[in-house]
């Protein structure tokens, strides 16, 4: 078994969905898409009160509904909150919060972006859209050596963007946190095995920005792909709940 902070080998290379032989989707099926209904004179006012209840609650996630709050493990004492813009945006805004007893604290807050045509809650290879879920995050690397990175990390040439891309996007990788949607946990993140096949995508990581939309990950500045690496720690079993702030709210 290995142990947080251990610098692993690299083995096959991908990039955010894309190996370097062979193009790969970003991502996975993330969550029921049903919509609650209500009915009755007062069923409007009643569900704001709800929400505005629940938005206060310490003991939630701000922003993130019963269907998805639900989904966070019970031993999760570190989440990333990913609030995109919209369905079909491709901006985001991420918040880090971590638990002290049972109240829930925001440590810090930035923005990012997430698949260029949006979210989904039915992904599929190479629809440029981010999962929506709660996923669990396991395993990081990059190009780089890792900046005292807590969650096994993997340093290795094989992350690099190829240079037929954008020259914008060649240091996209440089830090990546796999986000375990369809992958193989304990393992490095460029793992290709996809346990749900290959047609339900993979290789959705939080990486570093270009300042435009991904093809299914999120993104965020090189500062803030830091900060992440030297906080998020095995131990405190960090999760990310992501999607768009409509969906979220589910």
């Amino acid at each position: 078994m290995r142990s947080a902070g251990v610098i692993r080998a690299g083995v096959a290379m991908a990039a955010c969905g894309v190996l370097l032989t062979t193009v790969a989707a970003c991502g996975a099926d993330g969550g029921g898409s049903g919509k609650k209904t209500t009915t009755g004179a007062n069923s409007s006012g009643g569900e704001s009160r709800g929400a505005e209840a629940r938005a206060a609650d310490p003991g939630r996630i701000p922003g993130v509904g019963d269907r998805y709050q639900k989904q966070i493990p019970a031993n999760a004492r570190q989440v990333v909150a990913v609030y995109g813009d919209g369905k079909d945006a491709a901006g985001s805004t991420i918040a880090l919060y971590t638990k002290s007893g049972d109240t829930w604290k925001k440590q810090r807050g930035w923005s990012g972006h997430n698949g260029k045509k949006g979210w989904t809650t039915s992904h599929h290879e190479d629809d440029k859209r981010s999962p929506v879920g709660v996923f669990t995050l396991s395993d990081a690397g990059g190009v780089l050596a890792a900046p005292g990175a807590k969650l096994p990390y993997t340093q290795s040439a094989s992350f690099q963007a190829p240079h037929y891309w954008a020259k914008s996007h060649w240091h996209d990788f440089d830090y990546v946190i796999a986000i375990d949607y369809n992958r193989a946990k304990g393992t490095p993140p460029n793992d290709p095995t996809r346990p749900q096949g290959q047609s339900k995508g993979g290789s959705i990581w939080l990486h570093m920005d270009h300042g435009s939309g991904t093809s299914g990950c999120v993104s965020q500045s090189k500062g803030d792909m830091e900060y992440l690496l030297k906080t998020l720690d095995p131990k405190q079993h960090p999760v990310v709940v992501m999607g768009d702030k409509a969906e979220l709210k589910a």
